[in-house]
């Protein structure tokens, strides 16, 4: 049976097409074969004639700012051969900015030039530094806040950068923060020890040994009392003791206080009873020389001339004069006699305006006779004597407090019951 025309032509057109179809398969093999071939080939002629250059080390270099960029070093050939030499080197790396430097290395052979570079980075690592003044750990009160005692900082590249400091308070420490320009972050603790530990402070006024006659009345000079963390604390003492004055004796008081955090301070004061001493009155037969106002530059040396040639002693009670008269203090004390004290200035309107002002001159007169002599005199004649008037010009009632103040601080006063008449102007 014959097959029809139309099937004949069909199978025809489908030998044809698929012909076709298989040749442009085989050309696309064929040009990338070709390409593959003249890559391959240039590639080799590259190898062959174009020179080479290797770098030593990294191709991406850091340096720290400040510090010197060392070159690690490269080298080149050209068909097997060193061309080192031939190479040039351009660009440079400065390490006093930061930043990123570029350097470059070509070397040419014939119509051929090889090109490579090298990346150099500037950096600044160093954290800034924090520098405290005072010190590194403070203590403080438990409720006290911290005053600041002062603090700096500084960086390598940026310089001062104490404005820049941020502090951050805590409880226990206070952090001291800053940022360079390159984000670096330095910082510094101080640690705060929030405790008391120490007592408070009771004073005593008037002396720690105090003196009262028999049958007169006691009235305690009073105290005050401070802390560091708690401040005044007067009305929080506590007083203990009694004081008998109808007893001859002595007697113990004691003064305590306890602070906020439990330190607890205490002192005492001896309060002697005793019968008065009759410092104005005379022992029969015998006479107390005294001297007043002195050393006189012509006058003492003529009393201690006599007084030596008849082995008789004196007191003489001083008042400042020019240090040049301090020897003659010093022959009265050497030669046996009793150095008292009589007044620094001799003026009343000085003396008598208060008691701290009595007490003041007296302690300056005090504190120069031991310095020339050696020693502590608490021997004293009052100016004017102990019943003087003028004192109520400058202070109502003074002499009545000070004779038993300086009784109670231990010293002796003495009047006079005789006068020779001679006082008057002495020219020293």
């Amino acid at each position: 049976m014959k097959e029809s025309s139309s099937n004949i032509e069909e199978k025809k057109r489908g030998k044809k097409g698929k012909k076709r179809t298989l040749n442009k398969k085989g050309r696309f093999a064929v040009a990338t074969l070709i390409g593959v071939l003249i890559f391959s080939l240039i590639a080799l002629f590259v190898a062959i004639f174009v020179p080479k250059i290797k770098l030593n080390g990294k191709s991406v270099v850091v340096v720290e700012y400040g510090e010197e960029y060392k070159e690690p070093g490269y080298s080149a050939k050209y068909f097997g051969s060193s061309i080192t030499d031939e190479v040039k080197v351009k660009g440079e790396v400065d390490n006093s900015k930061l930043g990123t430097y570029e350097i470059e290395y070509k070397v040419k052979k014939g119509i051929f030039t090889a090109t490579k570079k090298r990346v150099v980075k500037v950096i600044d690592s160093v954290v800034p530094v924090v520098t405290l003044e005072g010190e590194k750990t403070h203590t403080l009160c438990p409720l006290a806040e911290y005053i600041e005692e002062g603090y700096s900082a500084s960086d390598n590249y940026d310089g001062d950068l104490t404005d820049n400091v941020k502090v951050e308070i805590n409880d226990d420490s206070i952090e001291y923060l800053v940022k360079d320009s390159s984000g670096n972050l330095g910082s510094v603790i101080r640690r705060i020890n929030r405790v008391d530990n120490e007592g408070p402070v009771i004073t005593l006024k008037g002396s720690e040994n105090y003196y009262v006659i028999l049958n007169n009345k006691y009235t305690d000079p009073g105290y005050s009392a401070t802390d560091n963390c708690d401040g005044d604390l007067t009305d929080k003492v506590v007083v203990t003791g009694t004081v008998d004055t109808s007893k001859e004796g002595k007697y113990t008081l004691t003064y305590e206080v306890l602070d906020s955090a439990k330190n607890q301070s205490k002192v005492t004061r001896v309060v002697t009873v005793t019968k008065q001493v009759e410092t104005n009155s005379a022992v029969a037969g015998a006479i107390y020389l005294t001297f007043d106002d002195g050393p006189s530059g012509s006058i003492t040396p003529q009393l201690l001339d006599i007084l030596k040639e008849k082995n008789v002693k004196a007191t003489f009670f001083v008042i400042n004069h020019s240090s040049n008269l301090d020897y003659l203090i010093k022959r009265e004390y050497d030669e046996g006699h009793t150095v008292a004290l009589h007044s620094m200035s001799h003026n009343y309107s000085t003396v008598y305006q208060s008691a701290d002002a009595y007490f003041d001159d007296l302690k300056q007169i005090q504190d120069k006779v031991e310095r020339i002599t050696g020693q502590k005199s608490m021997i004293i004649r009052f100016p004017g004597g102990s019943s003087n008037t003028v004192s109520m010009n400058y202070a109502t009632g003074i002499m009545s407090y000070l004779t038993q103040e300086v009784l109670a601080r231990g010293y002796h006063y003495f009047d006079w019951n005789v006068s020779s008449g001679d006082a008057g102007d002495v020219k020293t």
